[in-house]
C-alpha cells in the first residue's frame, strides 16, 4: 500500500498572524477588566468576612477578645456550608485540593456558583487553604461564559485560550506579580512547545490589564492589595558551604513532610466523601481544635494555624525574633495537621499554606550555625512549596522574588533546596500520577488554531 502523505506540522506563527488571533487578543484584553474586578471583589469579601467573624462578632457578643475556642464552632459551620454546596450544586465546589493545583480542561460555567460559595465558606471561616485555585476556576469560567453569551458556536480551541486568559487575569496580582501568576499557570498546566506563545500571549495581556485594575481598585477603595508581599526582609548573607549543606538537608526533609500531608489527606478523603455532611463538619471542628491547642501551648493567636498564611507569612518573617525554636516547630507540626485536614474535606488552593509551613520550618532551621534568617526562610519556602506543588521553577521564583534584592543573594541555595526536594518528592511518589498534569491553563493549547469563529 502506498504510504500516506505526511501531515505538515502547523506553523504557530501563522496562527498568531491570523485575523482570528487578533480578535482573541482583543477579547482577552477586554475580559481582563471585569474578571480582575470580580477577583478583587472576591478577595475583599473573604477578607471582610474573616474580620467580621473573628473580630467583630465575638466583640458584639460581649467578649473582650476573640476566645481561642472560637474557631471550633465557626469551622464546624464552615464544614456544613461546604458539604451542602458540594452535595447539591453543580460542579461540587471545584476540584479537590488534595490532588494538587489542577488547571486542565475548559473551565465550567455551571460550576462558578458552587466554586464561589464553597471557597467563600472555606476561606472566610478559617480553613487552611488559599484562594488561588478558586480564582483560577472563577476567572476561566466567567471568561468562557462571556464568550458563549456573545457567540454560542465558538470553537473549543478559542474557548480554551479565552478561559486561560480569564484565569491569568483573576490571579494577576495574587502572588505579588502578574509574571509569577502567569508562570504558575504555565508550569502547572505543562504548557510548552511551539504553541506556548499562542496561549500565553493572550493570558499575559489579560494579566497585565488585571494587575492595573487591581492597583486602581486598591487606590480607589483603600481596602488593600490582597497580594502576597513581604515588607520587612532582613539582610541575607552571601551563600556559604554551610548554607548549601543546610539547603540539601531542608530539601531532604521537605518531601517527607509534604508526602505525609498529602497522603494523610488522600486517605481521609474517601471516608469524608461517604459521609460528607457530618464528617466535613467534624473535620472543621478538628481544625479549630488544632488552632486552640497551638494557642494554649504557645500563647500565640489562633491565626497562626488558621487561614492560608497569605497575610501572616510576612509578619512571621518580620517578627521571627519573638518565636522560639520550639514554638516554630510546634507551628510547623500543627499547621501541617490543619493543612492536611483542610485538603481532605474543603475547597481552596494548596499554594499559600505550603509556603507558610516551609517558611516557619526555615526560620526554625535558621537558629543553626551557618544559616541566617532570610536564607533559612527562603530555602524552607522553596523546598516545601515544591514538595506540595511539584512546580520547581515557580517555587524558585516564589521563594526569591518575594524577598526583593535579598532574593538574588539567596537564589543559588534556594535552587539547591528546590531541586533536592523536587527529586525527593518524585521518588517518594512511587508511581503516583502527578497531580499537576493538565492540558493547559484553563484548557488545552489551541493545536488546531485559535479561531474565535
Amino acid at each position: 500500500m502506498p504510504a500516506e502523505p505526511a501531515v505538515a506540522p502547523q506553523d504557530p506563527f501563522a496562527i498568531v498572524r491570523s485575523r482570528n488571533y487578533l480578535v482573541l487578543l482583543v477579547m482577552a484584553g477586554a475580559l481582563g477588566v471585569p474578571i480582575s474586578a470580580v477577583a478583587y471583589g472576591f478577595l475583599a469579601l473573604v477578607s471582610e468576612l474573616q474580620s467580621l467573624v473573628y473580630d467583630d462578632l465575638p466583640k458584639g457578643l460581649g467578649f473582650k477578645d476573640t476566645p481561642d475556642w472560637w474557631a471550633v464552632p465557626v469551622l464546624a459551620v464552615a464544614g456544613v456550608l461546604v458539604a451542602l454546596t458540594i452535595q447539591y450544586l453543580p460542579g461540587r465546589g471545584g476540584h479537590e485540593p488534595a490532588d494538587g493545583l489542577k488547571t486542565g480542561g475548559t473551565p465550567s460555567v455551571a460550576a462558578v456558583p458552587s466554586v464561589a460559595l464553597a471557597a467563600i465558606a472555606s476561606l472566610s471561616l478559617g480553613v487552611v487553604l488559599g484562594p488561588e485555585a478558586p480564582l483560577i476556576a472563577l476567572g476561566g469560567g466567567l471568561a468562557v461564559g462571556a464568550v458563549r453569551l456573545v457567540k454560542r458556536d465558538a470553537q473549543p480551541n478559542a474557548l480554551a485560550v479565552i478561559g486561560a486568559a480569564g484565569s491569568f487575569a483573576a490571579i494577576s496580582e495574587l502572588l505579588g506579580s502578574p509574571v509569577l501568576g502567569a508562570f504558575l499557570l504555565m508550569e502547572a498546566s505543562g504548557l510548552a512547545g511551539p504553541m506556548l506563545g499562542v496561549v500565553l500571549v493572550p493570558g499575559l495581556l489579560a494579566a497585565g490589564i488585571g494587575s492595573l485594575i487591581f492597583t486602581g481598585l486598591d487606590s480607589w477603595t483603600g481596602l488593600g492589595t490582597y497580594s502576597l508581599s513581604l515588607t520587612q526582609v532582613p539582610a541575607a548573607d552571601r551563600p556559604t558551604v554551610a548554607a548549601f549543606c543546610w539547603a540539601v538537608l531542608v530539601g531532604l526533609a521537605a518531601p517527607v513532610l509534604g508526602t505525609a500531608i498529602r497522603r494523610t489527606a488522600l486517605r481521609l478523603r474517601p471516608h469524608i466523601q461517604r459521609h460528607r455532611l457530618p464528617l466535613t463538619a467534624l473535620t472543621g471542628a478538628l481544625i479549630g481544635a488544632i488552632a486552640l491547642l497551638y494557642a494554649t501551648i504557645s500563647g500565640k493567636p489562633i491565626s497562626g494555624v488558621l487561614f492560608s498564611g497569605e497575610t501572616t507569612i510576612g509578619p512571621l518573617l518580620a517578627d521571627q525574633a519573638t518565636f522560639s525554636v520550639g514554638t516554630l516547630l510546634l507551628l510547623v507540626v500543627l499547621k501541617s495537621l490543619a493543612y492536611s485536614a483542610s485538603l481532605s474535606a474543603f475547597r481552596g488552593g494548596p499554594v499559600f499554606p505550603s509556603l507558610f509551613v516551609g517558611g516557619a520550618g526555615g526560620l526554625a532551621m535558621s537558629h543553626l550555625p551557618g544559616l541566617d534568617v532570610t536564607t533559612g526562610f527562603a530555602i524552607g519556602v522553596g523546598a516545601m512549596g515544591v514538595a506540595m506543588l511539584r512546580l520547581p521553577m515557580t517555587c524558585v521564583l516564589l521563594a526569591t522574588l518575594l524577598l526583593g534584592v535579598e532574593g538574588l543573594t539567596v537564589m543559588p541555595v534556594v535552587i539547591v533546596a528546590v531541586v533536592v526536594s523536587y527529586v525527593g518528592t518524585l521518588r517518594l511518589a512511587r508511581g503516583e500520577t502527578p497531580a499537576t498534569a493538565g492540558a493547559g491553563p484553563g484548557g488545552a493549547a489551541a493545536p488546531g488554531g485559535a479561531s474565535a469563529s
